[in-house]
């Protein structure tokens, strides 16, 4: 297995960029809460409940949109913007899951000097220790794919800065520090986890290729499922895109 030296990730150039991001949203919030909390916004039946809570508002969220008529949109940008305008590795191919990524968090593409970066941080973020990799391995074959890659995820829990943040006392106003910290943590795993799981269940999991530090994070992905296929990459760094 590789060995990787992790850096200060809170000091990332992206880090930077959210603290003045959520410290104007947070402001912004509060100022609309206090403005429209009594505001009526929707009318609850029983038939609404009783079939899911179809039609209901029940969540306020601006990352992104699903409309019946345009599709989706990412950050008021439609998949086609995304696809034109997304950092690429391939000149004018398909977008990189992590311009994405940094996209739906800041509500910016990236430049390209910040792209760099931040692919060099995903990358390092994605390591799983020895002992998690072991243990994902050891899944049964039979066990259902989805359920080896929940137990995979779990199994960073330990890892987890919110546990410590909320044990240690983190006011309010900083939970989102650490929930970012483990949101990126798990965004970066995933794919090392989805590869184990997948040669678990149809492969050789003895073996598993590495990640390699070179790569984006959709060909990354593929070349780990074992495909060398260019071209398949591509098509994996578009379907990461369009299911973020």
């Amino acid at each position: 297995m590789q060995s990787i030296t992790r850096r200060a990730f809170s000091k990332s150039h992206l880090k930077e960029k959210m603290v003045d991001i959520i410290a104007a949203r947070q402001k912004e919030v509060q100022a609309f809460k206090k403005e429209h909390s009594n505001t009526v916004i929707g009318e609850v039946t029983i038939g609404a409940v009783m079939g899911g809570m179809r039609g209901l508002p029940g969540m306020h969220y601006e990352t992104s949109k699903l409309d019946a008529m345009e599709g989706i949109a990412y950050r008021g940008h439609s998949l086609r913007e995304v696809q034109k305008k997304g950092p690429k590795t391939v000149p004018n191919g398909e977008p990189i899951p992590e311009g994405v990524l940094w996209l739906l968090l800041t509500g910016e593409f990236p430049s390209e000097s910040e792209m760099k970066a931040f692919k060099e941080e995903i990358y390092q973020r994605g390591q799983l220790s020895k002992e998690q990799e072991k243990l994902i391995t050891s899944f049964p074959k039979d066990m259902h794919a989805m359920t080896q890659f929940s137990a995979g995820v779990m199994m960073c829990q330990p890892d987890s800065h919110f546990a410590k943040a909320y044990q240690s006392g983190v006011h309010k106003s900083k939970y989102w520090e650490a929930t970012y910290e483990d949101a990126l943590d798990v965004c970066a795993k995933a794919s090392r986890i989805a590869s184990i799981v997948f040669h678990n269940k149809y492969g050789d999991n003895s073996k598993v290729p590495d990640r390699d530090g070179a790569l984006d994070y959709g060909a990354n992905y593929a070349n780990q499922l074992g495909f060398k296929d260019k071209n398949f990459w591509e098509l994996m760094r578009l379907y990461i895109t369009i299911h973020a």
